[in-house]
């Protein structure tokens, strides 16, 4: 099996030679070639008959032809004008030909899911960027051994619904139900697995099955992955993961942050393994860490998927985060580090600058590395005080830091306090005495260091910070009596009222058994 993990190997650090001259054209040009052969292909659809596609491709600048005459759609908007007719079975709408998957997304909001059209093409470009991916593991020093391993790939069923013009389902269920042939042999949990819907089952069948296999990689959401560990540890009777799969060396995640759930991980490892961040959301695979040593995903830029991006500031975004008319609009080569902007989308999924609700910041120009730092509605400013999901986690981090114990769950919402505000937290802590006041000293503390608005609206109109500490699993009974229990599904670090309200009689209907 070395042989064939040198073979592979050596196939991996050709293919990253080639990727390292694709990478020496100019992110200008190579977003314009995406641009151009988006338009092209999609130009005698109703979308690019509306919008005049065909004219562009002579433009001597398409990218601000393309600015200047296509809107900006949010979900619903594209939605209500266009995505509707794919539903009901309407070729060539928004893309050439029929579309006949539809990745359900409900994000981390409450609302029904979203339905995000997924084209042959746009599959293609997905599988491409994560075999780069796994081309990029060569940095990472692993021997020849560790390619033939098997890859345990934690996602949703590939069991999609048929819904009669189309099969839905979430994006790595029809992913996985798409994969190629060759990639099986190293594919866990297998097809018959992978088809089920229950999740609790399907974490009993991965428990079960996981002495069968070699596994030197793990992928999915951390939450779930977590859960999959402590229940392989306690079937079988393990101090840690290693102790059955020695050669779990990897794990890429994305979706959430990891930092929260660090400290709990790691205790069921063995010894320290390579985390690998991924950005692939329903609407395509936008970027990925490629590297050792750095925070940052590399933005994809030539693989389907045109990019756009606003800034995330008053002048651009009203205060409950919606877009304001005609926000300021840059491409590529015009954005500067750490600023934090909102992405527009235009893919080979038939989606046209399309505002995907997720916040990013430049940690790279060269290298054109992002991180994510948010959600353009997912985040805390009842009275200016501008509090980020990446504010939040940074400090949950530093607060578990401190106290030497993991917080992998937390969750906070506005709350009114008499004429002014206050924050309500949620934070999951398991088998640990807590002195609250403590607790919401060391929190609210490293948030005025970390955002000097929430430091200055501590001092005036948002008066009082609350934190109730609560058993981890009720998030995830939460999220199982919501039914969004799985592989895809992550808890929302910020509840709006209703949400909030339900949340809370839930966890006191919780405490009172």
């Amino acid at each position: 099996m070395a042989i064939v993990g040198n073979i592979i190997k050596q196939t991996m650090t050709l293919r990253k030679t080639v990727n390292k001259v694709r990478r020496r054209s100019s992110p200008e040009r190579v977003q314009r070639k995406v641009l151009l052969k988006l338009i092209s292909k999609a130009r005698f659809t109703q979308f690019g008959k509306v919008y005049e596609f065909e004219s562009m491709l002579m433009a001597n600048n398409p990218e601000k032809l393309f600015q200047r005459v296509v809107p900006i759609h949010d979900y619903n908007k594209i939605f209500d004008d266009w995505w509707y007719k794919t539903l009901a079975g309407e070729e060539d709408v928004c893309w050439p030909g029929k579309i006949r998957y539809f990745a359900l997304s409900s994000g981390t909001s409450g609302v029904a899911s979203k339905y995000i059209p997924v084209t042959t093409s746009s599959l293609r470009s997905m599988r491409k960027t994560s075999l780069r991916q796994l081309v990029s593991l060569v940095n990472y020093g692993l021997n020849e051994d560790f390619f033939t391993k098997g890859v345990l790939v934690l996602g949703g069923s590939t069991a999609l619904q048929n819904m009669g013009n189309y099969y839905q389902g979430d994006l790595s269920g029809i992913n996985q139900a798409k994969m190629p042939f060759w990639t099986q042999p190293f594919y866990k949990p297998g097809k018959q697995i992978a088809r089920y819907k229950d999740w609790n089952l399907k974490i009993d069948e991965i428990a079960r099955n996981a002495p069968k296999w070699d596994i030197g990689m793990l992928t999915g959401i951390p939450a779930w992955n977590q859960l999959v560990l402590e229940r392989i540890i306690e079937m079988h009777g393990l101090k840690n993961i290693h102790e059955l799969w020695p050669n779990l060396e990897i794990f890429i995640y994305g979706g959430v942050a990891f930092e929260p759930y660090r400290k709990r991980f790691e205790k069921l490892l063995g010894h320290p393994i390579h985390y690998l961040e991924t950005y692939l959301a329903s609407e395509g695979f936008i970027a990925y860490q490629n590297r050792k040593d750095v925070k940052g995903m590399q933005l994809v830029l030539d693989n389907g998927i045109f990019l756009e991006f606003i800034p995330f500031d008053k002048d651009n975004f009203n205060p409950d985060g919606s877009l304001k008319p005609h926000p300021e609009t840059l491409l590529i080569h015009e954005v500067e580090l750490n600023v934090d902007y909102a992405i527009l989308l235009s893919t080979n999924a038939g989606i046209w600058r399309y505002l995907i609700g997720d916040t990013i910041k430049f940690t790279s120009i060269s290298d054109l590395e992002i991180i994510i730092t948010g959600r353009t509605k997912h985040f805390l400013s009842l009275c200016g005080e501008h509090l980020s999901i990446e504010n939040m986690n940074h400090a949950i981090e530093k607060v578990a830091n401190e106290l030497n114990t993991p917080i992998s769950e937390f969750t906070v919402s506005g709350i009114n306090v008499g004429s002014l505000f206050g924050h309500k937290w949620y934070v999951g802590m398991d088998a640990v005495e807590i002195d609250k006041a403590d607790l919401v000293r060391r929190l609210d503390d490293t948030l005025k260091e970390l955002n000097d608005d929430y430091a200055v609206e501590r001092k005036y109109a948002l008066k009082e910070v609350q934190i109730e500490v609560i058993p981890t699993t009720y998030f995830y009974e939460w999220m199982e009596k919501k039914g969004k229990i799985g592989a895809q599904y992550k808890f929302p670090r910020v509840l709006q009222r209703e949400m909030f309200i339900e949340w809370e009689a839930f966890v006191n209907d919780k405490m009172k058994k």
